[in-house]
């Protein structure tokens, strides 16, 4: 695997992969299994395959949640290595933002609903870096995780709008064996907050009406962001010792 840190480093090796297909993988680093199905799935499906670690605080509007993100740039470099990746994008704030982040990418409806709401801001960081990401790399695919389905859908959208070539491809939520959405944020849970997090998708995905469900989870100790019902599916959002988790159940 090449780590790389600059566009220009990523240039030069680009110009050895003429004709080849590209698959990137965006990731803020604290790899999981749930990082890792998105890139085998890209190994499998691309020429060669790179993945991102990028901690981009323009998507944090709590400093304090900046500041406690899990960090481990060795330990997923080992991951990535031994699956096979090819390219290993690592720049800095000043390579991702020599504009000190001027400019910005605007989303004027889904992205100030749900996750939106409760995080100003947020969806304004993540469009803008992964923007950045595909001008840097025009990949021919870029995988986002179902996890973050709000997400996956605006950068879906903003491909779309831009006219950009790159296809933009979902990828199933990957889930721990009690149900508990594989996230980053876990491991900042106490044991006891590990044990008591799976009634999160438990009680999402029991059919109730999300009032119903929302009581339930408040009354388990989680303090609920909101529980709501768009088209076909079922999102929440919670905290649970502090930290947020998010998850989405089809209906």
């Amino acid at each position: 695997m090449k780590i790389i840190r600059t566009r220009a480093e990523w240039q030069n090796a680009a110009s050895q992969l003429s004709g080849k297909t590209v698959g990137l993988v965006p990731t803020m680093g604290a790899l999981h299994d749930g990082h890792l199905s998105l890139v085998k799935r890209s190994l499998a499906e691309n020429d060669f395959t790179v993945v991102s670690i990028f901690l981009n605080p323009t998507q944090f509007n709590n400093a304090a949640d900046l500041q406690t993100y899990p960090v481990g740039f060795d330990a997923d470099c080992a991951l990535l290595e031994k699956i096979g990746t090819d390219y290993l994008f690592a720049p800095t704030y000043a390579e991702m933002y020599p504009d000190a982040y001027r400019y910005h990418v605007i989303e004027t409806e889904l992205s100030k609903e749900m996750c939106g709401a409760k995080r100003p801001g947020h969806f304004e960081g993540v469009l803008t870096v992964v923007l950045k990401l595909l001008n840097i790399f025009q990949p021919t695919h870029a995988y986002f995780g179902e996890k973050d389905y709000q997400q996956y859908l605006l950068i879906k959208g903003m491909a779309e709008a831009f006219f950009l070539k790159t296809e933009i491809v979902p990828c199933p939520l990957i889930r721990e064996a009690s149900g508990l959405a594989m996230s980053s944020r876990n491991r900042r849970l106490s044991a006891e907050g590990l044990a008591k997090a799976p009634l999160f998708y438990q009680t999402l995905s029991s059919g109730k009406a999300p009032e119903e469900i929302q009581s339930e989870l408040e009354a388990n100790g989680f303090v609920v962001d909101y529980i709501e019902e768009r088209d076909d599916r079922l999102f929440g959002a919670v905290f649970l010792e502090d930290v947020r988790l998010i998850d989405n159940v089809e209906r």
